[in-house]
Formats: structure tokens, C-alpha cells, sequence
């Protein structure tokens, strides 16, 4: 079988997978948070909380709930990492540095697993999973609750509730995530992931040298890693290193994984809103660009541009021969349209329009499908954006879901829209300007340096993960900036999109009219469409012209 014919099987196997599991997952997520059932343990989880779990929070209470939340796991995460010297299954490795653990801490808990570090020399098991492992199931809930209180938002009128955090997210973690996650590692170990509490096995090369070659729970931390749009990985190759993705099957059901609940939760919103077109028309958008980056992010590096690629007939040199060309590209895609930032191929490696491809993909705002909760509300918030244009053209108030769109949201939209550019090009512009910073770049004098300073920004911000290899981040500067954004990036927008949920769901609904823009049809996923990518351009073009665009032409 041709490379082309096996890439279509697996890009067809995958839309496949997805769509048997749209309509049953989709609405098995909108019952679990419209249930008014506890489960025997959550009522045991809620009086350990002090929680009463029929009082709902208002936007500002649930703001500020998901903010105490992840301030604590920022700080148990910071000392679990800075202790582990004294404690066990370290692996007899020390205590992480304190800039370091704070880029660490800071990146599991905003959902991005950034990784300064080479991870199997540097965290032991007691951290992995105690750790790194629980903060991937935590930041994916809190990213989901925030997604179900946006759709109460829509759905609500006449209240200033939004449903209650500590009820989100323990039913999102004992509900959805762990019996899922408990499923995939299954899977993960039949197809040959790792899977133990091994401090490692002394083997000897063909060469005669000894090496060290470390275990752990790989394929639990694995799943959940992909699942929650965390990324990361227990071993510094990632999703490349086999013990973490050995042939591939494990590849294409990691990347089903990861677009799993970002897809299926579209149709949870069209449930909750009481209008499943309006699922469809969102899961149409965010198809349409998802296919769009895919196919250009294949064809680029298919075609293999550049004088040392097509001397050598191929851009293989950074990926996986197990995987090739077609499933780098597909996971490369996926990775960076999810927020989720695992990579089964290294992205610097990538020709530099396929490498460009991917840093636009995330400056879309991961969005294609996004991340668990963050890509739904995301998208969206630009859908009230389209709705805004749409009625300036004719003259009308702009209405979304029976909901006025007056300048109070649009306030709101317009601060969410401009935070994560803003810390993404102010981070890259300071980090150009510091002697320190660009000392960190292996290519300081070329288009490509500007390209991996940006990229890591560009993670940062959108809270990816992925990285450009050819830098070297774990210093102070770096960790310390690339931490702020990261925290930034997650929570400034968390608060905003919470505001404009309060908003829309203190409004009375309005009724539907000749004048009403049908936010269901074709029409409207086209102009959504176009408002994603000229916004995305209009920010980011220049800085992608000095960038990949300079380096590919």
C-alpha cells in the first residue's frame, strides 16, 4: 500500500472512530451535568468539601472558585516537585530547582505541560503520577466545568446562576475522565505502551556500553495526558519514544484521544441549548479548519521543500520512521488544533511552511476542535464576534441563542480575543530584545531563531505545549516568563468568557425574527470560518512573516 493510500485510510478510520462515538458520548456528557442524581461517593466527596450541592454559584463566585482551585494545586504541585528528594519512588533523584518547578507547576495546572526538563531524569515516579499525572485529570475538568457554565450561560435566562464548580468538577472527573482514562490505559497496554513502577533496567548497546533504560506508569499517564488535552510526556521524546507510542495503532488511537471530547462536546452544547444544529453548525467549523490544517500540514511536508529535503527525497530527519510523513502530519495537526501539545515527531524538524502551518494552527486560539471545554468556549466567543459583524452589515441588533449581544459583551469578547495575542507578541518581542533570552536560540541570526522564540510564546499562550527544539528554555528567564503566560493565557480568559456567561444568562430571551441571523446554516459557519482566520491574521501575519514565511520563501 502507498504511503498516500495509507494516510487516507488512517485520516478516514479517525473521522470514523469519531463519529460512532459523537452522538453517545455527547449526550452522555450533557446528562452528567443536568442530572440532579449524586453519586453515593461524589455526596461523600461534597461533604469532605463543606460543599452544599444544590446551591448554584453565581459567574463571579464560580470565577473565583476555579481560581482558589488552581492556586492550590499550583502551590502542592511547586513543593511535591521541590520535596522530592524525601519522598519515595523518587527514584533517588533531587529536589527540582525552584525556577523550574515553578514553570512546571504553573504549566500542569493552566493545561499546557510545557517541559523544560527531560522528564526521566528529572521527576521520579511519586511525582509522575502523584503529581503531573493528577494535575492532567484537574486542568482538563476545570477547562470542561468552565465550558458547561458558558452553555448554562445560553441556556439560562432571568438568573444570575451558573450552576455550581466543586458539582462540575467532581462529577467531570469521576464521571467522564477516570472511567475513560481507566478504559484507554487498557488499550494503551494492549498495543504495547509501558506500564509499572520499574526504577529502571541496565541493558547493554551493540556498541558494549550500558545504558539505563527507565520504566513507569507510562500508559496511565499516557491516556489521560492525550484525553485532557494536557500533553507533556514521561519520556523527554514524548509521544515519539515507543514505550509511549510503539507502533501505529497506539498512534491513531492517541490522536482519537485527544479529539475526543473537544469533538463530542459540541453536541452536548446543542443538547443543553435545546438546538443540536447549533452543535452541528460549531462542530462544522472547527471540522472545516481542523481538515484545512491537516491537508496543508501534509501536502507540505509530502512535498518536502527545501534544498536539503528534496535532496534526501523525503522530510523524514525528526520523525519516527514507524509513523512517516502522513502520521506526523495528522498528529501534528491534531496536537495543535486540540491545545493538547504531544507530538509523536519533532515540529522544528517539520519543512518550514509545515512548521509554519502548525504555529498558525495554535494562533487560531485552539479553537480546531481546541482543548476539553476551552476549544468549545473559545469558538464560541467568536461566534458572538461573527454575529457582531453580521449585524453591524445590516443595520440590526446582533442576537446569539435569543441572547442581545449589547456593548457590555462585546467589551468582554473583545478583551478575550486580545489577551492571548498580547501576551504572545509581547513575550516574543521581550524575549528578542534580551541578549540573555536570545542566547537561547541555536539559530540567533536566522528567521528559524525567530520561529522557535515565537512558537514557545505562541504554546505558551494558547496553552499548547508543543515546542520548536532549537531552544533552550529551562532558564530563569524562560521559566519565569513562559510560567506568567502560561498562567495568564489559562485563567484571564476563564474569568472574561465567565463574565460574559453571567451576562447572558441574567438576559430575558428575545424572540426570533425576519431579522434574526440563522446561526445554524451554512451561511453563518462561512462567515465564522472567515472571522477565525482573518483575526488570527491580522494579528499574527507580521510576526509570521519574519518567521516561517521569511524562512519557507
Amino acid at each position: 500500500m502507498s504511503d498516500t493510500a495509507a494516510g487516507l485510510l488512517q485520516v478516514g478510520l479517525l473521522v470514523a472512530l469519531l463519529a460512532a462515538v459523537y452522538r453517545p458520548l455527547g449526550g452522555y456528557l450533557a446528562r452528567v451535568f443536568t442530572s440532579d442524581k449524586d453519586l453515593r461517593i461524589e455526596r461523600g466527596a461534597y461533604k469532605l468539601l463543606g460543599v452544599d450541592a444544590r446551591a448554584d454559584q453565581t459567574w463571579a463566585v464560580y470565577a473565583r472558585s476555579v481560581i482558589a482551585f488552581s492556586a492550590l494545586s499550583l502551590v502542592l504541585l511547586y513543593l511535591l516537585q521541590r520535596l522530592q528528594a524525601q519522598l519515595p519512588l523518587s527514584n533517588d533523584l533531587p529536589g527540582v530547582e525552584s525556577g523550574l518547578a515553578f514553570n512546571t507547576a504553573a504549566s500542569f495546572v493552566a493545561n499546557t505541560n510545557w517541559q523544560s526538563y527531560v522528564p526521566e531524569v528529572t521527576m521520579g515516579h511519586l511525582v509522575q503520577f502523584a503529581g503531573l499525572a493528577v494535575q492532567n485529570f484537574l486542568s482538563a475538568a476545570v477547562g470542561i466545568c468552565v465550558a458547561i457554565a458558558v452553555i448554562r450561560g445560553f441556556a439560562r435566562s432571568r438568573t444570575d446562576r451558573l450552576g455550581n464548580f466543586w458539582v462540575d468538577l467532581t462529577r467531570t472527573v469521576l464521571r467522564v475522565l477516570l472511567p475513560i482514562a481507566i478504559v484507554g490505559t487498557l488499550v494503551l497496554v494492549a498495543t504495547g505502551v509501558v506500564q509499572n513502577l520499574s526504577g529502571g533496567h541496565e541493558v547493554t548497546s551493540v556498541v558494549g556500553q550500558t545504558q539505563t533504560i527507565p520504566g513507569g506508569p507510562v500508559a496511565s499517564q499516557e491516556v489521560i495526558k492525550e484525553l485532557g488535552t494536557n500533553g507533556g510526556g514521561f519520556y523527554n521524546a514524548n509521544s515519539a519514544h515507543p514505550f509511549e507510542n510503539p507502533n501505529p495503532l497506539s498512534d491513531l488511537f492517541e490522536i482519537f484521544l485527544l479529539l475526543l471530547i473537544p469533538v463530542c462536546i459540541t453536541r452536548t452544547f446543542g443538547l443543553m441549548v435545546k438546538d443540536k444544529r447549533q452543535g452541528y453548525a460549531i462542530l462544522g467549523v472547527m471540522g472545516i479548519l481542523w481538515a484545512a490544517f491537516t491537508f496543508a500540514t501534509t501536502f507540505f511536508e509530502n512535498q518536502g521543500a527545501g534544498t536539503a529535503t528534496q535532496a534526501a527525497g523525503a522530510a523524514t530527519e525528526g520523525k519516527e520512521t514507524r509513523f512517516g510523513e502522513w502520521a506526523s502530519a495528522l498528529f501534528a495537526s491534531s496536537t495543535t488544533g486540540t491545545s493538547t501539545g504531544a507530538v509523536n515527531s519533532m515540529h522544528d524538524s517539520f519543512t518550514p511552511l509545515g512548521g509554519g502551518t502548525a504555529l498558525f494552527h495554535m494562533m487560531l486560539g485552539e479553537v480546531s476542535p481546541g482543548g476539553t471545554g476551552t476549544g468549545l468556549y473559545g469558538m464560541l466567543v467568536l461566534a458572538i464576534l461573527t454575529v457582531f459583524v453580521a449585524g453591524l452589515m445590516v443595520g440590526r441588533t446582533p442576537e446569539y441563542l435569543k441572547k442581545k449581544i449589547t456593548a457590555r459583551e462585546m467589551k468582554l469578547v473583545s478583551l478575550y480575543i486580545l489577551t492571548t495575542p498580547t501576551l504572545v507578541l509581547a513575550g516574543a518581542s521581550i524575549a528578542m530584545g534580551l541578549a540573555v533570552a536570545r542566547a537561547s536560540i541555536w539559530n540567533t541570526d536566522s528567521p528559524h531563531g525567530f520561529s522557535e522564540v515565537l512558537y514557545a510564546f505562541t504554546s505558551a499562550g494558547n496553552n499548547n505545549g508543543s515546542a520548536f527544539a532549537g531552544i533552550s528554555a529551562n532558564i530563569p528567564f524562560y521559566n519565569t516568563a513562559l510560567g506568567i503566560v502560561m498562567l495568564l493565557g489559562r485563567f484571564v480568559p476563564i474569568v472574561l468568557v465567565l463574565a460574559l456567561a453571567g451576562s447572558f444568562a441574567r438576559q430575558q430571551p428575545v424572540p426570533v425574527t425576519q431579522g434574526t441571523l440563522p446561526t445554524h446554516k451554512a451561511l453563518f459557519v462561512t462567515m465564522l470560518v472567515g472571522v477565525v482566520l482573518i483575526v488570527t491574521g491580522l494579528t499574527y501575519f507580521p510576526a509570521l512573516t519574519l518567521g516561517p514565511l521569511a524562512e519557507g520563501l
